[in-house]
C-alpha cells in the first residue's frame, strides 16, 4: 500500500476487476492509447496475468488500484527492469480535473525512489496535454524520441 494526502494505492487484486470495470468503462479514456473498456472477464483476465508476471528474473510488474475515500478511482503501474521503471496512470473521467493523477503518479515515483530505482519513464501521446502535465509535474522531461506514436519522457540518466 502507499499513501498520499488523499489517494491510498492499493496493490492489484482480481477482485478489483468489477469495480474497476465501472471506472474504465468511459470510451473517452482511450481517445489517446487505443482500445475499448474492457469488460469485467477481460479486465479479471487481465489482472490474472498481470499478477503472475512474465517470470523473468530482472523484471517485475507492479500494479495498484488508487482509492479515494471508499471509491475505487484508477490505477497507476510500474514495470521495472534492470533499474528503470516504466510507468502509466489512468485515472477515470469522472475523477479527473482534480489532480488525482498528479498525486497518485507522485506517490508511486516517491515509492519507486525509496526501492532504489535509478530512472523512471513515461510514454504520453504528444495531444495528451494533461497526461503531459502529470509528467512533467512528477519530474519527468520529454525527450524528442517517438515510440510508437508517444513521446518518451524520462527522469535524467543516472550518472
Amino acid at each position: 500500500m502507499i499513501a498520499t494526502d488523499r489517494l491510498t494505492l492499493l496493490p492489484l487484486e482480481v477482485e478489483y476487476a468489477e469495480p474497476m470495470a465501472e471506472v474504465l468503462s468511459d470510451p473517452a479514456l482511450y481517445t489517446f492509447t487505443g482500445g475499448e473498456p474492457p469488460s469485467v472477464a477481460a479486465l479479471d483476465a487481465r489482472y490474472r496475468r498481470q499478477l503472475a508476471g512474465l517470470g523473468r528474473p530482472n523484471e517485475q510488474w507492479l500494479n495498484w488500484v488508487i482509492k479515494y475515500d471508499d471509491t475505487l478511482i484508477g490505477y497507476v503501474q510500474a514495470t521495472v527492469i534492470d533499474g528503470t521503471a516504466e510507468i502509466a496512470w489512468v485515472v477515470g473521467t469522472a475523477w479527473q480535473g482534480r489532480g488525482f493523477a498528479k498525486e497518485a503518479a507522485q506517490g508511486l515515483v516517491t515509492w519507486l525512489r525509496a526501492q532504489r530505482v535509478g530512472r523512471i519513464i513515461a510514454h504520453v501521446h504528444p495531444d495528451h496535454t494533461a497526461s503531459a502535465a502529470v509528467a512533467a509535474a512528477i519530474g519527468l522531461a520529454r525527450t524528442d524520441v517517438l515510440e510508437d506514436g508517444e513521446y518518451l519522457w524520462n527522469t535524467a540518466d543516472p550518472a
